[in-house]
């Protein structure tokens, strides 16, 4: 496995790989969701590639980047040993260098939801997500469903930037009593951990009754807020009946739906989502 740092290293690397070429960007802290990217591009792909890098970008003024969890060694060892090929860690200032002043704004589908709630957090994903896609030009490029508004955005700025790339979306990767996997969850002590599953129970409750028949999103919304009530611990920021691509607000569900919510647990944001009506390949 090559692991390089600089941008130079990294266009020279790719441009030698064998293709296609699938990519996997992290910003570390890897768990069993990422490395199930990796494994999926592995299938796919002749070259998998994966970035390791913490984005300032996307991080707000009262957020965690500073105790965002870093090991980098451990994520390498657990690329290494899932044959990924290439890995890019560079550090901070061979992503925004000296003088940098260009970020790619979304627009839309990144208003609501986490971007409400998170402001300038999506213009971070666009500009850095933009940036792997010039410097490595993969062909495919590997995300997790547990970002679905994430997802959408992503593929808009594809589209609209005709960027080229095959986005690949994978389900969301759970822990046995249905908590997301997510690098956020080291966060939790005992307490919180098992408060932190009324998140996947509220989207349990939205889908059932979505699978009996119930298409009024209003409803739905309902039916989560009131199995988050149940727990004492549980702070919520939204639940959401919402386009799947555009983010949009549904009052009926007549198509594909994402049900999705933002729940603090403790000093912990989670978040988490179930498609209705739509299934991953």
């Amino acid at each position: 496995m090559q692991v390089v740092e600089t941008v130079a290293q990294v266009v020279a690397a790719c441009r030698e790989a064998r293709r296609p070429l699938g990519l996997v960007p992290t910003m570390g802290a890897l768990h069993e969701g990422h490395l199930s990217l990796v494994r999926r591009a592995r299938l796919e792909n002749a070259t998998v590639a994966a970035s390791v890098f913490v984005n300032p970008a996307q991080f707000g003024p009262r957020e965690d980047l500073a105790a965002y969890p870093r090991d980098l060694q451990r994520d390498l060892d657990l690329l290494r040993a899932e044959g990924t090929d290439l890995v890019f860690a560079p550090p901070l200032e061979e992503v925004y260098p000296p003088g940098f002043d260009t970020y790619v704004e979304p627009g839309e589908v990144a208003i609501n939801l986490e971007g409400a709630h998170r402001p300038g957090h999506f213009r971070g994903v666009a500009t850095v997500v933009t940036k792997l896609f010039a410097i490595l030009r993969p062909d495919r490029a590997y995300f997790g469903q547990k970002d679905g508004q994430q997802v959408a955005v992503v593929r808009r700025l594809n589209a609209d930037l005709d960027l080229g790339v095959e986005v690949v979306v994978c389900p969301t990767v759970r822990e046995s009593d249905g908590l997301a996997m997510s690098s956020r969850n080291v966060y939790l002590n005992p307490e919180e951990r098992r408060a932190a599953t009324v998140l996947y129970r509220a989207l349990c409750r939205a889908r059932d009754l979505y699978q009996q028949g119930e298409r009024d999103a209003a409803r739905l919304r309902r039916a989560m807020e009131e199995v988050l009530r149940q727990e004492p611990l549980a702070r919520t920021d939204y639940v959401s009946i919402a386009d799947p691509d555009t983010i949009q607000e549904l009052e009926r569900v007549e198509g594909p739906a994402m049900a999705s919510l933002a729940v603090r647990i403790g000093r912990t944001r989670l978040i988490d989502n179930f498609l209705l009506g739509r299934d991953l390949s």
